[in-house]
C-alpha cells in the first residue's frame, strides 16, 4: 500500500479478539489531528477518544498549563494514570501524542490493546504546516524553537518496534482515512 511502512507484529494483542482491539493514533498531521482521528472513528463505528482531552478533563487546565503551574513531573504522573485506564477500553480509537508514546513503557501498555499507527509528513510538510499554525509568530525564535522542539519529540517515534506508519505528505485527508482504516482491516484480520 502506498505510502504505508509496516511496523513489527506485536503478539501481545493476541490474547485481544479483533473486534475488540483499539486503534492507537499518533504522528504529526497538524493542527486538524482530533478531527481527523474523529472521522476515522466514524468510519470504523468505534467510539473516540482524545488522550490530550482526557488530561486536560482530569486537571481542568490545558497540557501545557499543567506543565506550567505543576511541572513535568505532575504531567507524567497524570498520564500515567490515563496510560493505565486507556488499557482498559476496547474497540476504541485513542488519539495521542507521540510525546507521551515516547516512554516505551506507555507504548507497550497502549500496543497490547491494538495497532498504533503513526501518521507521518515529510519534514519540507512540515515545516510548511508549521508555518502555516503558527501564523505571525513562526518569525519569533522563541516562538518558533518551542515548536520545533515538540515537532522533535513527536518524530522520535519513527521506527520503532509495533509502530505503522502511513506517510500523509501527499495525501488528502479523505485518503488519509481511507490508507488508515485498510491499514487497520490489514493488522485485525483473523489469520489462520
Amino acid at each position: 500500500m502506498n505510502g504505508i511502512q509496516d511496523g513489527v507484529n506485536n503478539p501481545l494483542t493476541d490474547f485481544i479478539p479483533p473486534s475488540d482491539r483499539n486503534l492507537i493514533l499518533t504522528g504529526y498531521i497538524g493542527p486538524s489531528q482530533p478531527l481527523l482521528a474523529r472521522q476515522i472513528a466514524s468510519q470504523l463505528k468505534m467510539p473516540f477518544v482524545n488522550f490530550e482531552q482526557l488530561i486536560a478533563d482530569r486537571v481542568d487546565l490545558p497540557v501545557g498549563e499543567i506543565r506550567t503551574y505543576y511541572g513535568e513531573t505532575r504531567l507524567r504522573a497524570i498520564e500515567a494514570e490515563l496510560i493505565a485506564e486507556s488499557a482498559l477500553r476496547r474497540s476504541t480509537v485513542i488519539r495521542i501524542s507521540g510525546r507521551t508514546l515516547v516512554n516505551p513503557a506507555h507504548l507497550q501498555t497502549l500496543a497490547a490493546t491494538g495497532p498504533v499507527i503513526a501518521l507521518v509528513i515529510g519534514l519540507d510538510a512540515m515545516l510548511q504546516r508549521l508555518h502555516v499554525s503558527m501564523g505571525a509568530r513562526y518569525h519569533n525564535p522563541e516562538e518558533r524553537a518551542l515548536a520545533l522542539g515538540e515537532l522533535k519529540r513527536e518524530w522520535a517515534l519513527r521506527g520503532l518496534p509495533n509502530i505503522h506508519e502511513i506517510n500523509t505528505t501527499y495525501s488528502t485527508d479523505e485518503e488519509t482515512i481511507a490508507q488508515v482504516v485498510a491499514l487497520w482491516s490489514s493488522l485485525t484480520v483473523v489469520r489462520g
